[in-house]
């Protein structure tokens, strides 16, 4: 089979979208499947190239507006690009508007990784929804991460008929350890990018409410490091909040076993799943996180393998973070709970087998 799949970045641009569009790049291409992955460049260039078994052609870009890279040339190059299924993972409006002025005469599917939120994104969706809505509409098949997401998004809700839920996921081998963690101050931590919806600010003003011995460790990159390291000073806390800057692929399998507990305090549902959440279950961590109507709260059950909390509001997190910190055998046991849930549930193998059978359901419809 002939596979396209469709974005705006690809690897080494790391996020959980592009990760998730990796895995199943390698896994199909793996498996046997000719697999291209149609992207833009950083630059006005276009280039191609070959990585692990995978085609990937980086369209050359002009500009960039709200997040969104744009390519005069995207559309044309996609129709030039043969393929059984094109797989298109949103939001990408550039490759949505492509699909539908070049790809007509293909099927397609769709994963909706998430809704927009960010304030100039809302207002230019005001305009674009009809073209969002057709591209959903004409699609052989919806995926999305989380059965939460569905119910929540106003763009999903009517067409839960066709929507499967494949949730992403990852290879727990990098992962599996212990969940006795080692002695010392309980350390909690947080992975990702420093961005608006990470809900950092929150976590490092809840930071006033655990007990003191506890330390934070935030790992990552991201335009509100800067702001968030002057709240860490603003708030007397650089002896307790460490901030390690982007962490190597190779390092986060150490990072989680170093760690205690595990902190997602995301604000906003432009955290659609929140992949490190798995990763941090599959170590072994007790997970908190936020009920944002995302699949946040379907990773993290509440009382059983973490916390769920309400978004914007450190005392609830310092009062989360507070039960795990001062209760050891608590950690373990939400640990572990957690553990067994990422292993049955969320891993590459899954992931993949249920990918096979939307593409399955795509083709024959």
């Amino acid at each position: 089979m002939k596979l396209l799949y469709v974005y705006k970045d690809y690897y080494p641009v790391i996020g959980g979208i592009e990760n998730n569009l990796r895995d199943l790049a390698e896994a199909f291409a793996a498996r046997g499947h000719a697999v291209t992955v149609l992207v833009t460049n950083p630059g006005p260039r276009t280039v191609e190239e070959q990585l692990n078994g995978v085609r990937v052609i980086k369209v050359g870009r002009f500009a960039s507006l709200a997040s969104t890279p744009l390519s005069f040339d995207f559309p044309r190059v996609l129709r030039s690009l043969a393929a059984d299924l094109t797989h298109l993972h949103l939001p990408y409006p550039v490759g949505e508007v492509s699909q539908l002025l070049a790809g007509r005469e293909r099927k397609y599917v769709v994963t909706y990784h998430a809704d927009v939120t960010r304030p100039v994104q809302v207002a230019i969706m005001r305009l674009y929804a009809p073209v969002l809505r057709a591209v959903l509409q004409r699609a052989a098949r919806i995926v999305a991460t989380s059965p939460n997401y569905v119910a929540s998004s106003p763009y999903l809700r009517p067409l839960e008929d066709r929507v499967s839920i494949v949730t992403s996921s990852v290879d727990p081998r990098r992962f599996a350890g212990e969940v006795n963690r080692p002695d010392g101050p309980p350390t909690i931590l947080f992975v990702g990018l420093l961005r608006h919806y990470k809900g950092v600010d929150f976590l490092i003003r809840a930071m006033a409410h655990v007990p003191p011995e506890a330390r934070l460790l935030i790992g990552g990159a991201g335009p509100q490091r800067a702001e968030w390291e002057a709240l860490t000073d603003m708030l007397n806390l650089r002896d307790r909040v460490t901030f390690l800057g982007r962490v190597p692929e190779a390092d986060l399998p150490g990072l989680y076993q170093s760690a205690h507990i595990f902190a997602l305090p995301a604000t906003t549902r432009a955290e659609a799943l929140g992949l490190v959440t798995v990763e941090a279950m599959a170590s072994g961590l007790p997970c908190v996180t936020t009920e944002i109507g995302s699949g946040t709260s379907y990773l993290v059950q509440d009382g059983v393998t973490g916390f769920v909390v309400p978004p914007r509001s450190p005392e609830a997190l310092g009062q989360a973070l507070t039960r795990l910190v001062r209760d050891r055998e608590l950690r373990l046991r939400l640990g572990a709970a957690g553990q067994h849930r990422a292993l049955e549930n969320f891993t590459l193998e899954k992931m993949i087998e249920r990918m096979e059978e939307v593409y399955r359901l795509a083709l024959n419809s």
